[in-house]
Parts: C-alpha cells; structure tokens; sequence
C-alpha cells in the first residue's frame, strides 16, 4: 500500500489484501500543495476530488487526508453530526462521495464495491473488517481500526465490513470511484456469511433502525 495513506493495520495478512485499486498512481498528485487554513467547503473538496480522480485513487486519498487532517475544519463545514444516515455530496457514473454516520455500535454487514474506495474519519473511530472470498461465502482476512484523521483506501474487489466501535457517532468521508448506488453488487449474510444482492434500501433501513436506537438511548 502507499505509505503516505495512514492506517492501522493490526491483523496478520491485511497489508497483503488491501491493494489500491486499478488506475492508481504512485506519483504525487499536483493537488497536494496545502490548502488547511482555509474553511472546509464541499463543492470546493469535490471539485478537488473530481480532478483528481482522474489521476487514480492515490491522488483523491491525498485530496481526503488533505482535508480531515483538520477535524475541526471538516466539522464546520459539513456540521457536528446529530444523527446516523448519510448524505450524498457527489454522485456520478464515475465518482460518489458521501458524508457517512455511524450510529454507536451499528454494524454494517459485508459487502463489496465493485470499484475502489477510500475512506477519511473526521470524527470517532471506525473499524474495518476486510474479508476473503470462498465461493459464496466470505472468510476474515484482517481488519484496521480507523481514528480520526485517518485514510484507508480499499482495492476493487475488497469485501469489508464495518463497525462504529464507540458509544458516540462517528463521521466519516466515503470516495466510490465509481456509482455507489448502481446494481449488481453484493453482500454477505452476518451469520452464514452467504453472498446475496446488496440491498441499498436495506442499507437505509439499517441506518434508520440504527439511529432509532441511538435516540432511544439518548
């Protein structure tokens, strides 16, 4: 992996699994000149992250750490998460990027992407599963656990699961260099871990039931 992505990587055999997706670069991308004293501003880190996609997933991790290596910053700008859901900033055939909270202790089944991913935490922690395919079911292959101001790029064919570990609400920056909502992904039931379609409408209702529950605990 790059090195200039940080991570924790804690399970034997991750660092082997998680390879950045096809089309990246190893090169650093022209974007990477500063830009932390200024306020976070969303259609200003899309437009960065849409140019730099264009160079690879390399360049547009360099765009995200740029921007949550400021919590503060990204807080001000998108607001101090009150709730679990997401929220699309940017959605194309090319490129989705979405502002994902995490309700505490909500588990996310895994699931696949079918293109490469990279994800920034602004806030809490997050920690990523990364599993093996077997046929039609998946195995554990390693795990990292994310904190705020870290960056952790998924390859095309990663299957990952995730869980907010923490009894508050983690936010998070989600790049999809691809459409995130088209059809033919899929997922892999939490206890027989069999393969079944992705359901987006099943992903809201998660996010529904998971934010009832952080309210009822309130």
């Amino acid at each position: 992996m790059t090195s200039d992505l940080s991570r924790r990587t804690f399970l034997a055999g991750a660092m082997g699994t998680l390879a950045v997706g096809a089309g990246a670069t190893a090169a650093r991308s022209p974007l990477a000149g500063p830009r932390l004293t200024e306020t976070f501003e969303v259609e200003r880190f899309v437009d960065d992250v849409t140019r730099a996609r264009a160079q690879g997933q390399t360049a547009v991790g360099e765009v995200l750490a740029r921007a949550v290596s400021e919590p503060g910053r990204v807080l001000t700008g998108l607001g101090a998460p009150t709730e679990a859901g997401f929220d699309v900033l940017h959605h194309s055939d090319e490129l989705t990027i979405l502002n994902v909270i995490w309700a505490p202790l909500m588990v996310l089944l895994p699931h696949d992407h079918r293109m490469w991913a990279s994800i920034g935490i602004y806030t809490g922690r997050e920690d990523n599963i990364v599993w093996k395919r077997k046929g039609d079911i998946v195995e554990a292959a390693g795990a990292s656990s994310l904190s705020e101001k870290e960056v952790y790029p998924l390859g095309v064919d990663e299957v990952h699961s995730v869980v907010n570990p923490i009894e508050r609400l983690t936010g998070a920056i989600h790049i999809y260099g691809g459409d995130f909502f088209a059809p033919g992904r899929s997922e892999w039931d939490a206890e027989t871990l069999v393969q079944r379609p992705f359901d987006v409408d099943g992903l809201r209702e998660k996010f529904r039931a998971a934010n009832e529950r952080f309210e009822a605990g309130r």
